[in-house]
């Protein structure tokens, strides 16, 4: 009789736990379970699970891993599931060597890795751009006569399309099929999405009619997918045919899809149109994620509204919704749109004492601000004083050098950018090129500084992500007068 009490209040333990879990509430997660020990009620190694997940997941795997010592200590022995949340804990922080390290020690104590094991480690080595090392752990779950989860041809297929390889796995998903593998709504979704990432949004389209002639019904995420990709491929009336669709399938039950139809009335100019929408989000009450919550401060930003983000940030924090370093990007853009500088300048620091990991997009939204602003200097000083810099703070500057017609700064950063293996746009390549050829610089000049170029662009050529062909370079080479005596 007392077992069976025991067992009910260790499931209404893990019941609590799990809850508090799930609301990152840690600190009352751990009061709950003390109260449970002080009371007579045990842990057992679910409780221990749960918690190594949130841990894993909200705090980072050190904290994660620090729950084996309380398990031993409390006389509790890790089981699969313990090392399956522990791996997808390194995983989703892309901690390969620790992932393998803990396939060892879960081997080491005699416990036999799952399908969910293998999955999870195949999962890390697609996230980390290594298919080969992935398909390799797919080969051991056939050898090992491990039995195959859906899941495992779905991060199969996905992996393949996230590396480049979408043929593949086009081909893999008809081979399956032919061999009868029944594919999930899931399968369908991954493929959909990653068609319409690569620009297909034609093939998206074919899989989306497929996928209903398979007797499957599209879920929020499918049509949401191929929406963004008509907005993405310019087909408008196409994607809002798709959004009235899924209202009418009454899939509209949250934000995402409103904001991601005023996000793009937004951008083609329909301030009114993205209005509606932005208000039937807010009278409707809609519980909003972050993407969402950004949407709107985006909308309101753009339009001068600052009153109404900095409220709508006010309530959103009060309900527990924490902003990201998006949000104050997108905020010291919009302080900058009305020249308020100083406040833009106040913002940043306010980040910096946050503790925010990265600041780099709010600072390119800083430093573009002053250039639009004629503010060319202050721009350069706050690019000098960066520690770390990406492509965009350099074509920021290049580009805003060049429409001052300061080539020659811009042609200086052009070479630093490239040198150091980040992407600038062509354009503004081709920008300094022509300011520097038409600038009245000296043949001597110009022959010891582009030969230099010249350089950089046959050492970028190297690279296949910014491949250029040898007959460009001598064109340019040709072009630009370069004669090397």
């Amino acid at each position: 009789m007392w077992s069976i009490k025991d067992k009910l209040s260790t499931r209404l333990l893990n019941i609590c736990v799990a809850s508090l879990c799930k609301t990152k509430q840690l600190e009352k997660t751990e009061a709950v379970i003390v109260d449970g020990i002080r009371i007579g009620v045990q842990p057992d190694v679910v409780t221990y699970n749960t918690l190594i997940t949130a841990y894993c997941r909200f705090i980072g795997i050190d904290a994660g891993y620090s729950i084996l010592y309380r398990m031993k200590e409390a006389g509790i022995n890790p089981d699969v599931i313990t090392y399956n949340s522990l791996i997808a804990g390194a995983t989703r922080y892309c901690m390969l060597s620790r992932c393998l390290d803990l396939f060892e020690e879960m081997l080491e104590m005699s416990i036999l890795p799952d399908i969910w094991s293998y999955n999870t480690l195949m999962h890390c080595f697609f996230k980390l751009r290594k298919p080969d090392e992935a398909y390799r752990v797919f080969q051991d779950i056939l050898l090992k006569d491990i039995s195959v989860h859906p899941a495992t041809f779905n991060i199969l297929i996905n992996g393949l399309c996230m590396n480049g390889y979408t043929e593949n796995a086009l081909m893999l998903f008809r081979s399956l099929k032919r061999h009868g593998f029944i594919p999930q709504l899931a399968t369908y979704n991954i493929l959909i999405h990653r068609l319409c990432k690569s620009g297909r949004g034609k093939a998206a389209r074919e899989f989306l009619n497929e996928l209903i002639e398979s007797g499957y019904i599209p879920n929020a995420i499918t049509y949401t997918t191929v929406m963004k990709c008509c907005f993405r491929c310019r087909q408008f009336e196409e994607g809002l045919r798709i959004f009235v669709e899924m209202r009418r399938k009454g899939y509209t039950y949250d934000a995402f899809a409103y904001c991601t139809v005023a996000s793009m009335l937004l951008k083609t100019g329909k301030m009114n149109e993205a209005n509606e929408y932005l208000g039937y989000i807010i009278t409707n009450g809609f519980d909003l994620d972050l993407v969402s919550f950004n949407t709107i401060v985006n909308l309101y930003c753009k339009e001068g509204q600052l009153d109404n983000a900095y409220k709508l940030l006010y309530e959103a924090e009060k309900k527990g919704l924490e902003s990201d370093k998006y949000t104050h990007s997108i905020l010291i853009d919009g302080l900058c749109r009305t020249g308020n500088f100083k406040e833009a300048q106040q913002h940043l620091d306010y980040m910096r004492m946050m503790g925010f990991d990265s600041n780099l997009v709010a600072l390119n939204s800083f430093i573009n601000g002053l250039c639009k602003a004629g503010h060319l200097d202050h721009a350069l000083r706050m690019f000098e004083s960066l520690d770390a810099k990406d492509s965009i703070t350099y074509s920021t500057m290049v580009h805003s050098l060049c429409k001052a017609r300061r080539f020659y700064a811009a042609s200086k950063l052009l070479l630093s950018c490239i040198r150091g293996g980040m992407r600038i746009l062509k354009s503004d390549k081709r920008s300094v090129i022509d300011g520097l050829h038409c600038s009245g610089f000296s043949q001597e000049a110009r022959k010891s500084y582009y030969v230099e170029v010249k350089a950089c662009f046959i050492t970028d050529a190297k690279q296949p992500a910014n491949l250029r062909s040898e007959s460009e370079i001598i064109q340019l080479s040709c072009w630009l007068n370069i004669n090397q005596r």
